[in-house]
């Protein structure tokens, strides 16, 4: 999963965020202040940036300049309690992506940042012998191109995207349904094995797709 890096100097605040951020999956970095910030954000290559305006040492706006400028690909939220659109407009001219007032719901907030990580994705991932161009909305498998249904195409994308890392079926149904999935849990199992089926594994015993029991699932290259 992505790597995202959180800098509040508001503990509540952070621990709560970090806390939701690391249930989706994600691995979090926190920063207490905008020292920090800077420091971790330069150090590592964070898929999603969510930076307080308003902290100690350097303020939001400086640490988003100088990531912006060192990290080019960084998705970087900003967090503030300002609302005024001449706010909005510093923190966007600043390399900012997006801009959220606070209070913001913690499902809401969530979403930007999915929405951030597919921003960060590279449009090309690839597994073994599995390629998928996610511009195109291309996959596939060796030489054979891959007939998938949008639901299965977003589902391969992720699973090879995380290759090798088991995720649990809370994760692929957030991300690949993002929040509007209401019907059965056999939703997924349906279609686990139809990308399976067009990946030529056996149900009984998959090569690509595996089950990892009572957890979720892993894509093998």
């Amino acid at each position: 999963m992505a790597r995202v890096l959180i800098a509040e100097d508001d503990e509540g605040t952070r621990l709560s965020l970090a806390h939701a951020l690391r249930r989706e999956g994600y691995d979090v970095d926190e920063a207490v202040d905008g020292l920090q910030a800077a420091r971790l954000g330069l150090a590592h290559d964070h898929a999603v940036v969510i930076l307080d305006i308003e902290m100690p040492g350097l303020d939001g706006l400086e640490v988003c300049r100088r990531l912006r400028a060192a990290r080019p690909a960084a998705q970087i939220v900003l967090l503030t309690a300002r609302t005024a659109e001449t706010d909005a407009v510093l923190g966007l001219d600043a390399g900012a992506d997006d801009y959220v007032a606070k209070p913001v719901g913690l499902a809401e907030l969530l979403a930007r940042v999915r929405a951030r990580v597919r921003r960060a994705m590279p449009e090309t991932v690839a597994a073994g012998d599995v390629s998928v161009d996610r511009a195109a909305r291309r996959a596939s498998h060796g030489d054979e191109e891959l007939a998938l249904s949008p639901r299965e195409f977003d589902l391969l994308t992720f699973l090879v995207a995380n290759a090798g890392r088991t995720v649990t079926r809370e994760q692929v149904m957030r991300a690949v349904w993002e929040g509007e999935w209401f019907g059965s849990p056999k939703t997924l199992d349906m279609h686990v094995l139809a990308v399976r089926r067009k990946l030529g594994d056996d149900a009984r015993a998959p090569r690509h797709v595996v089950t990892v029991r009572g957890v979720g699932l892993r894509f093998e290259p």
